[in-house]
């Protein structure tokens, strides 16, 4: 912390020097001429933050990973608009947005987005963002659903109170694909009551739930994403969409935002349900219920799905991201953790007698076949019973579906075979990264390891954001006089 002596501010300090830039160009600012160093390399990444660094606080470059500055005794980080070289005017730089300048501190985020604001949020013309599954995950039973009004759920509203505030033009969102089909009881009323909010924002919408593994990944991870676009910008205008069945059927098959990212084998129009949908959120949720496809868009209160099938790109397997180097001794599990019994048995009956608990911390165990009698809250018992899972992922298969508890002795939990002893062992974490899409040791900042397969669990596979990321940049492109 000693490097940054020099860069102690005062709050209304900082706010002095940077009102000085205001409607100013970065040429104007660049006393120091720092931006010179993009004759030489026109590809150069941070030049504006180099800018704002050097020649409005002036103090020298530095490759440290701390913090720019002190401000009223908080170490804080810099963060700039990324620039651009112009498509109009090649030998020019532009802003991809209107130029802004963010202080961020560790001490100072608000992590409950539901206390901030929402008119205190910049201006932006793309809001994306993830709500809690936990509510109506798969990885969960039955009645431990909740959907969008249990406790975790809440978050739709304060994403919806954003929406309202900011009129943002272009929203992208991700969950489970089983929020489509939540709750149980009432089928399709959550991804219904999210849709009726949407419509009363002015909102089309389009769905579509992606396997990473059809799509060339090497992880078989299910997800439903959405894409909600107003209706008044220059994109929805040029779809021309209509709730004609030829139309409807031109965006999800031809021309929509995921028919332009994930292709689909060709479908059957006549395989379109439809169902009007209220703008009353309340009447939704007490009344609605739909089985919603894998596909889908809603327009002019009504909603459109059908059942669609990816053109497959082949998946990779366990083999492409599996460690070739020597692995530490920790990630490997001890022949007597792995199995109680003969290893080829993949069933266990405790309907009679209990297993020893030995028995029942092994591997063999918990991803094996069950049958156990338990006991109901109002006291029947029943027997519960579970099928078996592979008790040893192989190389020559993508991965499952990674979760929070991964690398824990857990029934969900990879073991593979070691690549240069074939013992068996968990993932490790960079290996897990892989499985993801990250680059090696993206999460080896110091964290506990099982802080970074928790990371991982909770991620999105990268490839398919760069993908979605290429077409929003596409769209907006081509919206740049909007």
């Amino acid at each position: 912390m000693q490097e940054l002596i020099n860069h102690s501010f005062t709050k209304k300090d900082v706010i002095g020097i940077l009102e000085n830039c205001l409607n100013k160009t970065l040429g104007e600012i660049d006393i120091n001429h720092v931006f010179d160093s993009t004759r030489e390399n026109p590809k150069i990444t941070g030049i504006a933050g180099n800018v704002i660094e050097q020649s409005v606080f002036g103090y020298s470059a530095n490759s440290s990973k701390n913090p720019d500055l002190i401000i009223d005794n908080i170490p804080t980080e810099l963060k700039t608009t990324g620039i651009r070289l112009s498509k109009k005017h090649p030998k020019e730089y532009e802003a991809k947005e209107p130029m802004s300048i963010t202080g961020v501190s560790p001490k100072t985020i608000i992590t409950d987005i539901s206390l901030v604001n929402k008119n205190d949020i910049p201006h932006h013309n793309l809001l994306v963002g993830g709500f809690p599954c936990q509510d109506y995950s798969v990885a969960r039973s039955l009645n431990g659903e909740k959907g969008i009004t249990g406790k975790k759920g809440v978050l739709w509203w304060s994403i919806l109170e954003i929406l309202k505030a900011k009129k943002t033009p272009f929203v992208l969102l991700e969950n489970v694909d089983r929020l489509l089909l939540s709750p149980s009881k009432q089928r399709g009323r959550d991804f219904a009551i999210i849709l009726s909010c949407l419509l009363n924002e002015d909102y089309i919408v389009e769905w579509r739930v992606v396997n990473a593994a059809q799509y060339g990944e090497v992880q078989r991870r299910r997800r439903t994403f959405i894409f909600a676009y107003k209706r008044n910008t220059k994109f929805a205008k040029s779809l021309n969409v209509s709730n004609q069945d030829n139309d409807i059927y031109r965006i999800i098959q031809n021309e929509g935002f995921f028919a332009k990212t994930f292709s689909i084998k060709e479908f059957n129009n006549l395989s379109i349900k439809s169902e009007n949908i209220s703008d009353d959120v309340q009447l939704v949720s007490d009344k609605f219920t739909f089985n919603f496809e894998n596909s889908g868009i809603m327009y002019n209160g009504f909603v459109y799905t059908a059942k669609t099938f990816p053109e497959e790109i082949e998946p990779k397997t366990l083999k492409t991201i599996i460690e070739k180097e020597t692995v530490a001794s920790k990630f490997f599990i001890p022949n007597e953790k792995l199995y109680y019994t003969n290893p080829e048995e993949t069933h266990s009956d405790e309907t009679e007698n209990e297993l020893p608990a030995k028995s029942r911390q092994t591997w063999q165990y918990i991803k094996g076949a069950k049958r156990k009698m338990r006991l109901a809250t109002n006291g029947h018992k029943y027997v519960y019973s579970e099928g078996a899972i592979p008790m040893i992922d192989e190389w020559n298969k993508p991965a499952r579906t990674m979760l929070t508890s991964e690398g824990s002795f857990n029934r969900s939990t990879h073991i593979v075979r070691d690549y240069n002893t074939k013992e068996i062992r968990i993932l490790t974490p960079l290996e897990t990264e892989r499985i993801q899409g990250f680059p090696d040791n993206w999460t080896n900042t110091g964290m506990p390891e099982k802080f970074r397969y928790f990371c991982m669990g909770n991620a999105l596979v990268v490839p398919l954001i760069s993908k979605m990321g290429k077409t929003i940049e596409k769209i907006f492109d081509e919206s740049e006089d909007e």
